[in-house]
């Protein structure tokens, strides 16, 4: 048999379902029941009758699934996945700024670890931040732990938004010049960006998305060609998806190292030894899953 024929008979066996974010590597989008960003893969966690959940992406994703579903086995195939901009901020530091903003409420980016989660009022995500925050009472906001998903936040809404310093470095580091020099390489292309980009690369873009809300976008337009200011993985599914329609990265550099690290030896790893098995303490997760369930309850 094949590792991925190998695969797929162990998670029948299993009971598992293999969920997948956008950025990761080819072979493990193909494996996978689900591919999506993070708050399609949060909401399928919340929802799937499955005894294990093979969460192939970053550790504060295997830990919103955990959180979510405390009853199935959450397994993160490589334990060293992890996301930088999640641990720009620690407990300690949120609460000293709450103190500071003792009016504020807190919104914390989903890309961010559970006790983060536990010490905000709701979580948000990159494709319903904006609604998120409208939705509240408040009229300020502490916005943890991205400054430039908060940037971008702050443009659509009359809330005062208090930002961390936080960011992703994938996306931090695209620039404006990027944006100018693939417009003149390819004058047709619609450019779509990521709001954890700066404010000034957003300011170059047609449209500014969510992962899911550039796979929307990619199948309504009308366009044949398009520049993608996110991961480069995201260019995977977009061909995939849309055959017909040309993909070209905003930059080839823009590689989170972390999701590349998961691959099908690390995932048929995990289905055979169900580890490392991702858990969360009691008291944490019941702070946090009500900040994930109010971020599940907006609509958008």
């Amino acid at each position: 048999m094949t590792m991925i024929q190998d695969i797929l008979a162990l998670k029948k066996e299993r009971q598992a379902t293999i969920l997948a974010h956008n950025y990761q590597i080819p072979e493990v989008q193909d494996v996978a029941d689900l591919v999506g960003d993070s708050l399609e893969l949060s909401r399928a966690a919340a929802r799937l009758d499955a005894k294990v959940i093979i969460f192939c992406g970053v550790d504060f994703m295997a830990e919103t699934a955990a959180i979510l579903s405390p009853q199935k086995k959450v397994v993160l195939p490589e334990k060293g996945a992890w996301c930088p901009m999640a641990h720009m901020i620690t407990p300690e530091q949120l609460c000293d700024l709450k103190i500071i903003h003792p009016e504020a409420a807190v919104v914390c980016y989903v890309n961010s670890t559970a006790e983060i989660k536990a010490e905000s009022d709701v979580c948000c995500t990159s494709a319903n931040g904006v609604q998120v925050v409208n939705s509240l009472s408040e009229k300020e906001v502490i916005f943890v732990p991205d400054r430039n998903l908060a940037a971008y936040v702050a443009r659509h809404t009359d809330k005062k938004i208090i930002p961390w310093n936080g960011y992703c470095y994938v996306h931090d580091h695209l620039t404006a010049e990027e944006v100018q020099a693939a417009r003149a390489e390819h004058p047709r292309a619609e450019v779509l960006v990521h709001p954890e980009c700066r404010p000034e690369v957003i300011d170059q873009a047609d449209f500014t998305y969510s992962t899911a809300g550039m796979g929307k976008h990619a199948k309504a337009s009308s366009a044949k060609e398009f520049i993608i200011g996110t991961e480069v993985g995201m260019i995977y599914r977009l061909k995939k998806e849309n055959p017909e329609k040309e993909f070209y990265p905003l930059s080839k550099n823009a590689i989170c190292q972390n999701m590349k690290k998961t691959d099908l030896s690390k995932v048929l790893r995990a289905l055979q030894t169900l580890q490392p098995q991702v858990t969360v303490p009691e008291e944490i997760a019941v702070k946090a899953r009500l900040s994930i369930e109010r971020m599940l309850a907006v609509k958008i």
